[in-house]
């Protein structure tokens, strides 16, 4: 609960709905349900700034259960190859804060906000950030050379996401090119950015 939020609660005279979304659906840690809920997620949202609050949200998919429930107050995912850029790890090394949002658009329509601290893991000390051998072996099992790292991640807050405004979708079979470096997997230059800067002169 920031102290933006009590503000505008007391601004916008919506603390008792908000009191009452604290006290029922909040908690400080995943419940069995939520845990449930992730091992059956193949996406997922992410949120982090960096140092001065400069914001970015990206996007992140897997097979199901990518998102790995440690305890009920930590997770961990896997840092797939992108484009290099790394700003989502480059915010984590700045600001530990991070926003997760899954959202089932397939069976339940609902959704669950995860926020909490992260830290970015390398693969040779993943083994001292898990609780045993047996989630150590299983994690390497499904992720085998995909994962170039990992980001660890501390839960503090967890809540719901209603569902009246997630649309139902269809899931449709697509393969997954992992790592692949061919423009036509990657999509290219989709939005026609190189050909802007070119023909604007941008100095950027």
């Amino acid at each position: 609960m920031s102290e933006g939020e009590k503000f505008l609660q007391t601004k916008y005279g919506t603390e008792k709905r908000a009191n009452a979304f604290y006290k029922n659906q909040m908690l400080h840690f995943l419940n069995q349900d939520m845990i449930a809920y992730i091992a059956r997620q193949t996406m997922v949202f992410i949120s982090t700034s960096d140092s001065e609050g400069n914001c970015d949200a990206s996007f992140r998919v897997g097979q199901e259960g990518f998102v790995y429930t440690i305890d009920a107050q930590t997770l961990m995912y896997p840092e797939y190859r992108g484009n290099g850029v790394m700003a989502s790890l480059g915010n984590i090394s700045e600001n530990p804060h991070i926003g997760l949002m899954f959202v089932d658009f397939f069976e339940d329509q609902i959704g669950l906000h995860i926020n909490g601290r992260a830290e970015i893991v390398e693969n040779d000390h993943l083994p001292s950030f898990l609780l045993s051998n047996e989630q150590l072996t299983y994690m390497n099992q499904r992720e085998g050379d995909k994962a170039e790292r990992w980001v660890y991640i501390k839960v503090e807050e967890a809540y719901v996401h209603c569902s009246k405004h997630i649309p139902k979708l269809k899931k449709e079979e697509k393969a997954i090119h992992w790592g692949t470096n061919n423009k036509k997997y990657k999509g290219g230059d989709y939005f026609h950015a190189r050909r802007t800067k070119h023909k604007e002169n941008s100095p950027y």
